[in-house]
């Protein structure tokens, strides 16, 4: 892998691998393997996947969380979301080293639809580590940073920055705007990179390098992804950084972006996409 996270051949490389994982996690990787393999039988599971800073081994004890993609045979059901987030809660009680556990839910159809091809399917082939059952990227294709990869994958910031504003609106507490920070930064920061990935040339997930990366191209606005990037890592409970996030940086952002690259194609309403913020 060059340092521009990509292959030989100019493609984006897998960022994680098993091999990876830091000692203080290895139980926990081992325990979600057990405990998925134990509740989803091979009738409803196809594979499952971790992703995040655990498999690429930048995770941090006590503050990183585990997060995972299981991809079913079927659409998800009441009674698969319900399964997962025991193993979530499981999972979260039994380890002080992760701060938290999110599982996604989604089928192979839509995890292999042309729809889902630049976002969904990307998000598994590059983003996400196996960790059980046959590997769903070779059924995909190899990825380059280009303009149809960014608008298809943060193409919809708009969309997020609707569903923000009243939800912070309503945030009564600061562990409240502190959850709510970190997902808001954490977005625009990956939004921030997508946006000058084609020019870059390369990928990375690592929150301090893509705002660095996006301050080259964009210096009037390098100091408030700085920002971004530090809320990412450390969650605020000061409205005025979310009043920064969702009202100033995030409207621009999601103006210079449509200008630049179009808009993320349409999803059904009821539809749930692999990552969503």
């Amino acid at each position: 892998m060059t340092a521009r996270g990509l292959d030989d051949d100019g493609t984006i490389a897998r960022e994680g691998a098993l091999d990876r994982v830091t000692a203080a996690f290895t139980p926990v990787v081992e325990s979600a393997r057990t405990r998925i393999t134990e509740t989803f039988d091979r009738a409803r599971l196809h594979s499952a996947y971790i992703y995040g800073s655990i498999p690429r081994g930048t995770a941090t004890p006590g503050v990183s969380d585990l997060d995972l993609q299981l991809a079913l045979h079927h659409e998800p059901t009441e009674a698969d979301h319900a399964d997962a987030e025991a193993i979530e809660a499981a999972l979260d009680h039994a380890f002080p080293q992760i701060n938290g556990v999110g599982i996604l839910l989604t089928s192979t159809r839509v995890l292999l639809s042309d729809l889902e091809r630049h976002d969904a399917g990307f998000f598994v082939a590059c983003l996400c580590t196996p960790l059980l059952g046959p590997d769903l990227a070779e059924r995909l294709p190899r990825y380059r940073p280009t303009t149809l990869l960014a608008r298809e994958t943060n193409g919809d910031l708009d969309l997020a920055l609707q569903r923000w504003r009243p939800r912070a609106a309503e945030t009564a507490t600061d562990a409240d705007r502190r959850t709510l920070s970190r997902v808001v930064a954490r977005r625009i920061v990956r939004t921030g990179f997508t946006l000058i990935m084609p020019r870059w040339g390369g990928w990375t997930s690592d929150l301090n390098e893509s705002a660095e990366l996006f301050g080259r191209y964009y210096p009037e606005r390098a100091d408030q992804m700085r920002i971004a990037a530090a809320t990412g890592r450390t969650p605020s409970a000061d409205p005025a950084v979310l009043r920064t996030l969702i009202d100033d940086l995030g409207p621009w952002l999601a103006a210079e972006y449509t200008a630049t690259h179009g808009t993320k194609t349409p999803r059904h309403p009821t539809h749930r996409p692999a990552a969503s913020s």
